[in-house]
């Protein structure tokens, strides 16, 4: 097996992996991420406002028996409706999969791919492209309007990256040590 090849399957010693920072600096990043992602949909909308009338976290919790009058209730922050639902489940969502990234990079630093980039577009390609269309939450991968995909590409990119860059800041300052897979020893701390 070939060097290069082997750098790709690097796991971590178990002695320097620290799970249970990793949850918290999940939890922290997901929310400091669903920030990041809600900023970016402010300038570049992803659906029409006729298909945002009930958005994807919305559409998907009435899949699953949710009520709609829930789904579609609104808090008033200056004067404006706001679906705490919807912004519950993004926030959710964000939080899942920011600890899953966290807790994998722990054991398996490969994830940490372009800066937590290629998991981010892995994540908006399985969800964007594969099982909303698949339940019909969202119209299929050709009926999407290119904005949609542009929209979806560079937030999904961009909500990673901040949580990558965030969790490594956090999980060197409460450890007080690199990451897992970086030598106790190296001058790149």
């Amino acid at each position: 097996m070939s060097t290069e090849h082997r750098s790709r399957l690097v796991v971590t010693d178990q002695a320097r992996r620290r799970y249970g920072t990793a949850v918290w600096v999940g939890i922290i990043t997901g929310c400091i991420g669903a920030i990041v992602k809600f900023g970016w949909e402010v300038p570049f909308p992803p659906r029409t406002p006729e298909r945002n009338e009930t958005n994807p976290p919305q559409a998907f919790a009435e899949l699953f028996g949710t009520p709609s009058d829930l789904t579609h209730a609104v808090y008033y922050f200056n004067e404006n409706a706001l679906p705490w639902f919807s912004f519950l489940l993004h926030f959710a969502f964000s939080i899942l999969f920011a600890v899953i990234y966290c807790v994998v990079a722990e054991k398996w630093p490969r994830i940490k791919l372009w800066q937590g980039v290629a998991y981010g577009l892995v994540v908006w390609i399985a969800w964007h492209w594969v099982v909303m269309p698949a339940v019909g939450i969202i119209p299929a991968l050709w009926d999407q309007p290119i904005e949609e995909h542009l929209s979806e590409l560079a937030g999904h990119a961009a909500w990673m990256w901040v949580i990558e860059l965030t969790r490594r800041d956090l999980r060197n300052r409460i450890t007080h040590e690199p990451d897992a897979e970086v030598p106790l020893t190296s001058p790149f701390r």
